[in-house]
């Protein structure tokens, strides 16, 4: 356990298990990407550069294992920033196509032209909502989660996703449920 002198006291630093962390958030953090970049292949790269990054200051961590989730999504919140400030690309649809010989290929085809809809659909939000999405259905955070992650209350989290998810719904051409 280390120190941390805060405000003339010291407090023990949690000690951290990060393999059982990096275990409980490789998949949310990848699918974080996923639905920000819609292609697995970016989206792995994109995890594994959040996860190296967070392991080479990890020593700078001091918060507890509850905190981490926080401090471990903004790490991969401006990962895909800086992804995307070096390379706007936009999903191209025979990339979403391969082929599975688990599943008929027209069933399969289809859901990735869903899937690469959407992920196009959620680029052209403003990047605070991308986030919300992102962190809710990609992440799978909860909103106390992601309020604190993005510095908003629990209800206005609330309030923007239900209008950001209507809005992709009527972009995408669904009915408001």
């Amino acid at each position: 356990m280390s120190m941390v002198l805060t405000t003339n006291k010291v407090i023990e630093a949690e000690e951290i298990d990060w393999n059982a962390l990096y275990g409980e958030h490789i998949g949310r953090v990848f699918n974080f990407f996923r639905y920000r970049v819609g292609d697995d292949q970016q989206a792995q790269d994109l995890t594994a550069t959040t996860f190296e990054k967070a392991w080479k200051k990890r020593h700078q961590y001091r918060g507890t294992k509850e905190e981490f989730v926080g401090w471990l999504y903004a790490i991969a919140r401006n990962v895909v920033h800086d992804y995307f400030r070096k390379s706007h690309d936009v999903v191209a649809l025979e990339d979403l196509i391969t082929h599975s010989t688990n599943e008929e290929i027209s069933e399969e085809i289809a859901r990735k032209i869903e899937f690469g809809r959407l992920v196009q659909c959620i680029q052209l939000l403003p990047e605070r909502e991308q986030d919300l999405i992102t962190l809710k259905y990609g992440a799978d955070l909860n909103n106390r989660q992601i309020a604190k992650q993005l510095g908003l209350s629990e209800s206005n989290v609330g309030s923007i996703l239900h209008r950001t998810v209507k809005k992709l719904r009527a972009e995408m051409g669904e009915e408001d449920e």
